[in-house]
């Protein structure tokens, strides 16, 4: 069947085109010396004409057209090539004996083909052995590379390039597990191996190689895939040749594979062929298809080329047979034929010697693949095809290590029977909704593609693996414990011989499993020997896990790194830490200086100073107005020091301040001691009334300086006790709760323990019983908790992961703790507080501190501003700084009689003397240098014979 044509819109044009590009090929022709030269160079191809849908005739047709439209072009050239086509027939001896032929009598410069992997593979080795170049524009697998050929290229996109745009489709997706199904050949094989590699880069991984013969059946395709369904993995890629893959694709409708929750996704050796599908109705059978195509920009190079085949198909058709789409291969067989025509043109200007000469190892009776001559052209135009770089058809034609440079893919997806770009790929931007715009390979999602049709015509995203209809049931692996079965704990009814398990563990996987979007069959089966007694620990039990013989293990089973080697664990579901349990005493009936403990020393020294402060600042405010802070030196300074810390009491009674300043500072000092006051009662009131209760020992490390014995549940804590420098006789293992209570009371000096240490929840199940007589102390290690553990890559570790999460994010996880970890009534909390958090400290008043302090010293500068300027008189330029300073100490030190406080009695002075002078005794001894009376120890400045004002 014969695709049918889609001509261009007007013919019209693409007549007057081909009218054109013959009128020019006719002038340029005239244009030539007619004296030149023309030197043919043959050329072989090597296709394959029993190949599906016309392909090769049409990619042999591109050729042609290649060094037609070439030579138009470069008409003054010199050379031009001859095409010596042969047909392999579809078989490797075929096309190595075409290839020997081409070489041997022909006498090929180059040969462009063959067509698969196979022929190419072997031809490569003929072409080495003759120095003749092989140009492959199809064949594309990564093994090729691996041929140490100079005389091979690679004109094709490599396919292991594709992997990792398959990978980001994958990850994008949130895939875990992908199965490959390739065709069994070289083409098939050698792309696995790079698929694998890119999954096992983005965390997924390849669970099973579905792998088919080139001849295989019918049945033997639909019995392969009937095993699939049998597996969970719902993600295939296909990589195999396009007859097959259409075959495995039919089949796969027929038995319903093509239902929603499944994912198919074909690689570019499929999807690049699909523009030149003569089988519509195997188009129908790919819906929901995701397919990797090879990118090719739209240039005006392919658009002029595509105006020339649209006309030459038109003449053509139906003659010929030719589709008017093309592939991509098409493309490279197009620039394939251009560059060897630019290369060889290059190396028959640079040399004259383009023969060939007999092989050195030639004798008269070797066989034809041993005697065949030797090219001596080849080197030469290895190098210029290396070097050849020009603007083709199929994009930039660039060429690094004589393969190919093309890395962009189009996403595309197959419904209604046709390709719909939903997203391109690129090495630099990963997966984009539209090329060229910014994108981060980091943060791979699916909105980085545009809608999708997956197959059973729903838009829902499959989830990538389902749980088998006709599958076993989950094998729910569950330990056997001796001591915490609070956690596990495994039942039999003799009678019924049904097996009972619950627990802690129990009780949360099931809690998750309800919270999936769907149901999971399962049975729980106990880790134990005939007899009921353990198989294994959980080291043992992760490895049969591994190996296959359970599906998952629920229990108290801690994460650690060597049983990740073999399995993969859900989020954690307990705390994760390794702490200590030691016996307990009460610390505030010990000490005699248990009245110091409400506050910390910073805040009595504080509190010291302050008073201290406070006297200071009183006495200076009030010493010239306040009877009661004159008198001797040491009157004065036990009479501020004894007023400052009375107002703790409130007992100042006796002295009372009189200025207005000094009153503000008593206002804020007595509310901060208010507040000191209360906070030390409460504090103390506490701490003698109510039993604080300590743990004897708060650091493991000195356990192990004295030698203590301490005892752990876990084989594991264990090792780490040994490895800090615990010996094997100080180290005791228990496993029940009972046998740690015992030892722990009994103490290390009575053949007991001094602590315990293990895991949180072990210790938080022992204390809920024991909470009275011990404490916890630590952490002293990270641990990562107990933890669900599955095989490695399994689909429903990411679900059950997230649904961990939500049961021990909420309030779930709490009711199931209060079930299985009840405390007693008259239990306080597990965990120990640092014994000295209740301590006040300077911090807790601080702002107090600074307000007191502030309103002192702001006291204190304005009267020392006020009292100099009321005497500036003083301050005179004659007298000496010192002799100033001297002069404002004895004012300082005298009453200021002018204050209220001694008006009253200063009437009654005036009274019995009538004749006295307030300032005359003052004023009179300032002025005429009389200074002893200040330093002559009393306090008070000496009366002199005439003045009798102050008492």
């Amino acid at each position: 069947m014969i695709n049918k044509v889609k001509y261009p819109s007007s013919v019209g044009k693409l007549a007057l085109s081909s009218i054109f590009i013959l009128f020019l090929s006719s002038w340029i022709s005239l244009a030539m010396p007619q004296n030149q030269t023309i030197i043919r160079v043959n050329v072989g191809v090597i296709l394959d004409d029993h190949t599906h849908s016309g392909a090769q005739q049409i990619w042999l047709r591109c050729i042609k057209m290649a060094l037609s439209d070439f030579y138009v072009s470069n008409a003054h050239y010199k050379t031009r090539l001859v095409l010596k086509v042969r047909d392999s027939k579809r078989n490797v001896v075929h096309a190595a004996a075409a290839a020997l032929d081409l070489i041997k009598n022909e006498k090929v410069r180059a040969i462009i083909g063959p067509v698969t992997t196979m022929d190419t593979s072997f031809v490569i080795n003929l072409g080495n052995e003759a120095h003749v170049p092989i140009i492959s524009f199809s064949a594309t697998s990564p093994s090729l590379a691996s041929i140490q050929s100079s005389y091979f290229f690679q004109l094709a996109q490599n396919d292991s390039t594709q992997v990792k745009a398959i990978s980001s489709i994958v990850k994008a997706f949130g895939w875990r597990q992908v199965v490959p199904i390739y065709i069994d050949t070289s083409y098939g094989k050698a792309f696995v191996p790079y698929l694998a590699d890119a999954l096992e880069e983005i965390g997924a991984r390849v669970t099973y190689r579905s792998v088919l013969s080139p001849s295989a059946t019918d049945d033997q395709i639909e019995k392969e895939l009937y095993k699939l369904m049998t597996m969970q993995t719902r993600v295939f890629v296909v990589h195999m040749t396009t007859p097959l893959c259409s075959r495995v694709l039919d089949k796969a409708k027929a038995i319903g594979m093509m239902s929603q929750g499944y994912v198919w996704i074909t690689t570019s050796g499929k999807t690049n062929r699909l523009k030149m599908m003569d089988d519509f109705s195997f188009l129908n059978s790919m819906e929901g298809v995701i397919g990797v195509e090879t990118y090719v920009p739209v240039t005006k190079e392919r658009q002029g080329f595509m105006q020339r085949w649209h006309l030459q198909i038109l003449k053509d058709t139906p003659a010929n047979g030719f589709s008017a789409n093309l592939d991509v291969f098409a493309l490279w067989a197009y620039d394939a034929a251009h560059a060897l025509a630019i290369a060889i043109e290059k190396v028959t200007w640079s040399t004259s010697n383009i023969g060939f000469r007999k092989s050195d190892t030639a004798t008269n009776n070797l066989t034809d693949l041993e005697s065949f001559s030797v090219s001596q052209y080849g080197p030469e135009l290895c190098e210029a095809l290396s070097t050849t770089r020009f603007h083709g058809i199929a994009g930039e034609f660039r060429l690094v290590d004589r393969r190919l440079q093309s890395s962009t893919f189009k996403i595309v997806n197959i419904n209604g029977g046709a390709a719909r770009t939903i997203g391109f790929w690129t090495p630099e931007n990963g997966l984009q909704k539209k090329l060229g715009s910014s994108a981060s390979k980091s943060s791979i999602s699916n909105g980085d593609l545009g809608p999708m049709i997956w197959p059973g015509n729903t838009l829902s995203v499959p989830k990538g693996w389902e749980i088998p209809t006709n599958g076993k049931k989950l094998r729910i692996a569950v330990p056997q414990k001796a001591g915490f079965t609070e956690f596990v704990k495994i039942t039999k009814d003799p009678s019924t011989n049904i097996t009972d398990v619950f627990g802690f563990s129990i009780d949360v996987f099931e809690a998750a499993l309800q919270i999936l979007p769907y149901a999971l069959t399962y049975e729980y089966i106990p880790f134990v020997k005939a007899d009921g007694n353990p198989a294994g620990n959980n080291n043992d039990l992760c490895y049969q896990v591994s190996i296959g013989n359970f599906d998952a293990i629920v229990g108290d089973t801690t994460i650690t790194a060597n049983r990740s080697l073999y399995v993969d664990f859900t989020m954690p579901y307990t705390e994760a830490a390794i702490v200590m349990v030691v016996p307990v005493r009460d610390s505030n009936r010990k000490s005699a200086w248990a009245f110091l403990k409400p506050w910390r020393w910073e805040l009595w020294f504080a509190t010291a100073c302050l008073f201290l402060f406070i006297g200071f600042v009183v006495w200076l405010l009030e010493h010239r107005i306040n009877k009661h802070f004159r008198g001797p030196p040491s009157h004065q300074v036990g009479t501020s020091i004894w007023f400052s810390f009375s107002t703790m009491v409130f007992a100042q009674t006796a002295a009372r301040v009189v200025s207005n300043w000094a009153r503000v500072v008593m206002i804020i000092w007595i509310f901060v001691l208010l507040v000191l006051t209360i906070n030390y009662t409460a504090s103390l009131t506490s701490l003698y009334t109510v039993k604080k209760l300590e743990p004897t020992f708060t650091d493991i490390k000195y356990l192990l300086k004295k030698g203590e014995r301490v005892g752990h549940v876990r084989n594991y804590v264990g090792d780490m006790l040994k490895k800090i420098g615990f010996e094997d006789s100080k180290l005791v293992r228990f496993t029940t709760v009972e046998e740690i209570d015992d030892a722990l009371s009994k103490g290390s000096a009575n053949g007991g323990v001094a602590g315990v240490l293990d895991e949180t929840p072990n210790l938080k199940l022992f204390l809920a019983k024991y909470c009275n007589k011990y404490k916890m102390v630590g952490p002293f290690f990270r641990t990562d908790g107990f933890a669900f553990a599955f095989p490695k890559g399994s689909p429903l570790l990411q679900d059950v992961s997230q649904a961990v999460l939500n049961v021990t994010g909420g309030e779930k996880i709490m009711k199931i703790e209060n079930k299985w970890f009840k405390k007693e009534s008259n239990c306080q909390d597990l965990t120990t507080p640092n014994i000295h958090s209740n301590r006040l400290g300077v911090d807790s008043f601080l702002v107090l501190f600074l307000i007191v302090a502030g309103a002192s010293i702001l006291a204190l500068i304005i009267f020392v501003v006020s009292f100099v300027y009321r005497h500036k008189d003083i301050w005179t330029p004659e007298a000496s700084i010192w002799s100033k300073i001297q002069k404002m100490l004895v004012i300082f030190n005298e009453k200021d009689l002018s204050c209220h406080t001694f008006i009253n009695k200063k009437e009654d002075e005036m009274t019995s003397f009538p004749n006295y002078s307030p300032e005359s005794s003052v004023h009179q001894n300032l002025y005429h240098g009389n200074l002893n009376s200040f330093s002559s120890g009393s306090g008070e400045p000496q009366e002199s014979s005439t003045d009798h004002a102050s008492p």
